[in-house]
């Protein structure tokens, strides 16, 4: 061999020697905000678990998140896994993108249905079928100014409508002209949709292919939604025309709110010091009791194409696992999907987390349609019109189950009725 042939096949050795090994899998996790941050400090455990494997998470905000999985679906281009919002889950399993679940789950001893609350199991199953497993939870309930609550003679916050409605009368009558008993924006779907869905009656009908905004049930929830307004218990205000909504409950423009788990901290830092002990959380009252809510929050997803599922399971599962709730509850401040991980001191001395794990046994998911947020949006705009625009609520709600019936799920009924996916 000759002395150029020698050096040729030395530094071929050298540059083999320095380049990565072949057999390194790269597991590729999407997610967004400050979940997609936090979760990367979680992955040095299992990567030290799993020699050769390399977590390659890709943060993204969410408002370009929709679009980018879309894009990434028609191009061929998907993740491994993915954070899904729990509204997300039909619309991609309808496409065909996930990987069903349910034989992963019957083999696990980590991931167990009956440690999950039940209403957010539910938001995951499509058809019969599991697509994804809840990361994190969210339900939206009230938060309230304790103080201007004792004020107006109620010792405790309301448990049911009759109750919510004489606390507000109160309060606004103890407030004053200028100030409110609750803020209920004009331009947010979801204080309704929360109030709608404690109903018995569903919001769709017929396998989720008409609209059922005329039903006795949502007649119900709106009718109390609307009389906020009318009584002047409520400014007739979208959220972009109040300042800070944080600054003005510290100020008592409003005593009633209803948000989800996010703004405990937010609260927490932006009230001042005075008002730390003059506010709590209580769970959605409903007509006739504790009404529940929306199930919310994240889930893990897997996607069909991809070439790892399997290890795509196992990094579901690590994230699952009751210590990595809660690392991750005190990395970011959302609340467990599993009920065991709320056995937590941290959890359990944050009394405004309490009326958290209570509602989040009575949840129930919004319809299992890819058309869902479209539909919730024309909700929002009927019951907008009625307040700010006078229009009769027969009016609205025939016009909304016609929009609905016919401009939004029209596409879904040609489907369904020549065999296609649901």
């Amino acid at each position: 061999m000759g002395l150029a042939r020698i050096a040729a096949w030395a530094t071929m050795f050298a540059l083999c020697a320095c380049a990565p090994a072949s057999n390194e899998t790269t597991l590729k996790l999407w997610a967004f905000g400050p979940e997609g941050e936090a979760v990367g400090k979680l992955l040095t455990e299992f990567e030290r678990a799993h020699p050769g494997v390399r977590v390659e998470v890709q943060n993204m905000p969410l408002t370009a998140m929709h679009e980018k999985l879309l894009t990434a679906f028609a191009g061929d281009a998907l993740p491994d896994l993915c954070q899904l919002g729990n509204t997300w889950i039909p619309e991609f399993a309808v496409l065909g993108a996930l990987e069903p679940l349910q034989a992963y789950v019957d083999q696990s001893s980590i991931v167990r249905r009956d440690d999950y609350f039940a209403g957010i199991w539910d938001t995951n199953v499509v058809n019969g079928a599991l697509y994804g497993v809840s990361w994190y939870v969210d339900t939206r309930l009230l938060f309230y100014r304790k103080d201007l609550l004792a004020a107006a003679g109620f010792d405790h916050a309301p448990r049911d409508w009759d109750e919510w409605r004489r606390a507000m009368a109160a309060i606004k009558k103890n407030q004053g002209a200028d100030k409110y008993a609750i803020f209920l924006p004009l331009n947010e779907f979801e204080p309704l949709l929360n109030l709608a869905i404690q109903q018995n009656e569903p919001l769709l009908l017929d396998d989720g292919t008409r609209g059922n905004f005329e039903s006795a049930g949502f007649r119900r929830a709106l009718d109390f939604y609307v009389d906020a307004f009318r009584e002047n218990w409520a400014p007739a205000m979208s959220n972009t025309q109040i300042a800070n909504v944080w600054d003005e409950f510290g100020k008592g423009y409003f005593a009633f709110y209803i948000t989800g788990p996010w703004n405990i901290g937010e609260f927490k830092r932006r009230l001042p010091a005075r008002l730390q002990d003059s506010w709590n959380t209580a769970p959605l009252p409903g007509a006739n009791g504790p009404g529940g809510g929306a199930a919310g929050g994240s889930s893990f997803a897997i996607f069909r194409a991809s070439k790892n599922k399997r290890l795509a399971w196992e990094l579901v599962e690590f994230l699952s696992q009751v210590k990595q709730q809660q690392r991750f509850y005190t990395l970011t401040g959302d609340l467990p999907a599993r009920r065991s991980a709320w056995d937590f001191a941290e959890l359990e001395t944050d009394e405004f987390t309490h009326a958290f794990r209570a509602q989040l046994e009575l949840v129930k998911p919004t319809p299992k349609v890819p058309e869902w947020e479209r539909i919730a949006t024309e909700m929002q705009f009927a019951a907008e019109r009625i307040v700010r625009g006078g229009e009769s609520t027969e009016a609205a709600l025939r016009a909304l189950d016609a929009k609905v019936d016919e401009e939004i799920l029209a596409k879904r009924r040609t489907l369904l009725a020549r065999g296609g996916q649901r």
